[in-house]
């Protein structure tokens, strides 16, 4: 059997990824442009890929292919219906960041509600030398004790972030669905939940019912001292609307590590917001510990063996 991981790259040199040894012939390829998947794959058995696409017109000229592993959760790089029409298996890898996801957002979390990344800037200028008291005090430092969390999704993310927040000190609530006739036990109406929140915190994936759930509408119904939090997909939140809170002063921080746009191109709109220094921005990083990704991998190696084991 081949197999042929289009971008190899998106994961460190240090990571392990042994294939299972019924694959004779591993190609690994550091990053795949659009229009080099259908050479790469024509041959190919099974099929890595992270972010790459695999369209419906380079699956046709595949006539070997048997699985595609999608190596992260999200499966929209992958046209599904394609794979359904010619009997291919397409698997993802779930449940690989239960820890690294929840800490990164509370990383970012803690960092705007203690002003950190103010402070720590101030400090390498030299500003703590030329201070008249033992420290300064430029920057309001807030605690997360007594605080409201609203979290935006119930599934195993959401109930990590969940136990972390009560360890602060933090009353946790779960919004139901946007517009749901009646609320579910154990959820609060998504209107009221904005309402009460002091920090937002946003772990469902995107689909047709999310895309766009935080617009101007769910803005305005915010605290002025919210804090939003997006670890989750880009494109749940508006992104013209989160630069018009930020505008208007209807919010006081956010901090996302996803886009609409990945990589972000410089005229993006949350460009300009990285500037502030109540908006934080890191490149998609919070999956990403070192455990989390050889965690990834070694499920994924286990789906890839399982699926072999099948076609004996």
């Amino acid at each position: 059997m081949k197999a042929v991981f289009l971008d190899r790259g998106s994961f460190p040199k240090n990571i392990n990824i042994e294939l299972p040894t019924h694959i004779s012939d591993v190609v690994e390829y550091d990053k795949t442009r659009p229009d080099q998947v259908a050479e790469r794959i024509k041959d190919a058995n099974i099929v890595l890929t992270n972010k790459a696409i695999v369209s419906a017109e380079v699956i046709s000229g595949a006539s070997k292919l048997q699985l595609i592993q999608v190596m992260a959760t999200g499966t929209n790089n992958v046209d599904k219906e394609a794979c359904t029409s010619r009997g291919i298996t397409v698997q993802n890898v779930a449940d690989y960041s239960t820890i690294s996801v929840p800490e990164h957002t509370f990383a970012m979390l803690l960092a705007l509600r203690r002003n950190l990344t103010s402070y720590i800037s101030d400090v390498k200028s030299g500003k703590w030398a030329d201070s008249t008291h033992f420290c300064f005090l430029d920057y309001p430092i807030q605690d997360l004790s007594g605080t409201t969390m609203m979290i935006i999704g119930g599934g195993t993310l959401g109930k990590r972030v969940a136990d972390i927040a009560r360890a602060f000190g933090m009353t946790v609530i779960f919004a139901d669905r946007k517009g749901a006739p009646a609320t579910r036990a154990g959820y609060v109406d998504f209107q009221e939940a904005l309402k009460t929140a002091d920090v937002i915190s946003i772990n469902c994936p995107l689909t047709d019912e999310t895309k766009g759930l935080i617009s101007d509408t769910e803005f305005s119904l915010m605290k002025p001292s919210c804090l939003l939090l997006n670890i989750s997909r880009g494109g749940i939140v508006d992104e013209h609307a989160l630069v018009n809170a930020f505008e208007n002063n209807t919010l006081a921080g956010a901090a996302f590590d996803v886009a609409t746009q990945e990589p972000m191109p410089l005229n993006h709109p949350l460009q300009a917001l990285a500037k502030r220094p109540n908006f934080l921005l890191t490149p998609h990083i919070a999956w990403a510990s070192n455990e989390a990704m050889q965690t990834l991998v070694n499920i994924a190696m286990d789906k890839i063996a399982a699926f072999i084991d099948k076609l004996k």
